[in-house]
Parts: structure tokens; C-alpha cells; sequence
């Protein structure tokens, strides 16, 4: 097994090992590159559906998601899918994933069964290395503010993503959840500092007007924004991609229209964050 950065800010690629048949010793070794750059990714894998289950099992209990459509007999398994006549995809904007929870996913584990033959890339961005480029007096400045997380704006039933979505979310009922992070979140795991709101599910800062709030949140939105905080991963058939939802953004690109895109979805629970 080699481990390999894919860019200064964030991810690692790994390569020669199969994960059906990792050892406990690869496993450790997986689990510290996978918290220490945010993000994993395996090329030329072969998973089952049961493989795929089995390796998400290693990290923690799978989180069931409540929105997705789940593969027929596999309600742990989402379909990120979307067809050759469809127009918005699932993921297009920068985002991390069950920010709105109490005790967010620890990680998202993505496998790929049909890619276009061009697009379709998914963009992700480090955190720590975001919040560690900040200067002083920002940092300062973040220090003890509060953000809030919600999720009726994109899965409830009456949202305009919904409605453009095409109604093909489910449990758009159960769209309640709501949270309060730390906009600097101490990772639960390394105890390293990142940024912890996001363009998706953070709706405001808390205790900070409206206006003020807005301003504060675009500026770290377009401070994340830099190219410099990237990695652009280009999917093929039978990669696996896995990130930490605690100190990343991921953002899947929209620009194949006319070919189908179908990857299935896991998600790890996470643990209380510090």
C-alpha cells in the first residue's frame, strides 16, 4: 500500500491495496492519512454492495440516510444518481455533509458505477488548511462565535431545491434538523482547528445580525473559495472516494448533460465533536 498527498490542502491517494482485504494494520494506517489530509481515494476497486457495507462498518455504525433513494435491499446504501434527462444533480455546490446533525457524519464514503465519459469531477476543500491561512486578527475574531445548521431549506418539502430537484427526495417531512458548531471546530479526532460552516446547510451566526452575520460568512466563503485550499478528483469506474465531513467541503460538478452519473453512497456516524 502506498499513500501519496493529492495536494497540499487536502485528500491522499492510495494505491495498491484492495479493500476487501485490508489488514488491520493497513486499516490503522488508512484511518490516520485518512484524518490527518481529510480525504481518501482508491482507484480500481471491486466492491459488492456487502464489500462496500463491510468497509464502512470498520470506521463506525453506518448513519441511514433519511433523504436519498436507497439501493433495492441495501437501505444503508444511497444512489447518487442522476440520469441522461435530468438537469440538476445531487451535490452541486460547495457543501458538507449533516452539518445540521447534533453530532455531525464522521465520514462520506462514495463509490463510483457509471461515470460520463467526460465531467462530472467532485471539488473538495481543506478546512484546517483554510483556517490556517487566515490571519491573526480574523482568527481572533472567529474565536467562541457560533453558527447554526439546517436542512429544511434543501430537503424540505416546500424548498425551491426540492421543487427544482424534482421531487426526487424522499422524507422531505422529516426535513427539521437543526444544530449549533463552533465556526472553528476542533476536530474530535486530531484536535487540529478548522473552519466548520458551509455554503449548504450553515444558516447564520449566532447572536450576530442578520447583515453582519451574511458578511462574515461570505467572506470565509470566498476565502475557501481559493483554488489553493483544492483538489479536483476525476472519477473513473470502480474508484472509491471517502472524506471527512468534519474538515471538508466537497462540491460535484454539474457539466455532463445527456449521460448518466450513478455512484453509491455510505455514510459513518460520527462522534460528539470537542
Amino acid at each position: 500500500m502506498q499513500i501519496s498527498k493529492a495536494s497540499e490542502a487536502v485528500g491522499a491517494i492510495v494505491e495498491d491495496i484492495d479493500l476487501t482485504s485490508l489488514s488491520d494494520d493497513q486499516f490503522a494506517e488508512l484511518r490516520a492519512a485518512f484524518f490527518d489530509s481529510g480525504a481518501l481515494f482508491f482507484r480500481d476497486q471491486k466492491l459488492t454492495p456487502e464489500d462496500h457495507i463491510a468497509f464502512a462498518e470498520r470506521w463506525n455504525d453506518i448513519d441511514i440516510n433519511r433523504f436519498f433513494t436507497p439501493v433495492e435491499g441495501y437501505p444503508q446504501i444511497a444512489k447518487v444518481l442522476k440520469e441522461p434527462d435530468q438537469e440538476v444533480n445531487i451535490g452541486g455546490g460547495w457543501h458538507t455533509d449533516h452539518s445540521y446533525d447534533e453530532v455531525p457524519a464522521m465520514g462520506s464514503i462514495l463509490y463510483a458505477l457509471e461515470i460520463p465519459p467526460s465531467g462530472g469531477d467532485t471539488l473538495f476543500a481543506g478546512m484546517q488548511a483554510a483556517y490556517e491561512a487566515l490571519d491573526d486578527d480574523m482568527k481572533a475574531r472567529l474565536d467562541g462565535l457560533k453558527a447554526r445548521h439546517g436542512n429544511a431549506h434543501i430537503f424540505g418539502e416546500d424548498s425551491d431545491y426540492q421543487k427544482k430537484f424534482g421531487g426526487r427526495f424522499g422524507n422531505t417531512e422529516s426535513a427539521v434538523q437543526e444544530a449549533v458548531h463552533p465556526v472553528v471546530l476542533r476536530h474530535p479526532e486530531t484536535g487540529a482547528k478548522g473552519l466548520y460552516v458551509n455554503p449548504g446547510f450553515t444558516l447564520n451566526i449566532v447572536d450576530m445580525a442578520e447583515e453582519g452575520s451574511k458578511a462574515l460568512l461570505a467572506e470565509l466563503y470566498a476565502h475557501i473559495a481559493q483554488p489553493e485550499f483544492h483538489f479536483r478528483l476525476q472519477w473513473e469506474e470502480g474508484m472509491l472516494a471517502m472524506w471527512d465531513n468534519r474538515s471538508t467541503w466537497h462540491y460535484a460538478l454539474n457539466d455532463y448533460q445527456g449521460h448518466r452519473r450513478y455512484l453509491n453512497r455510505i455514510t459513518v456516524a460520527g462522534v460528539p465533536l470537542l
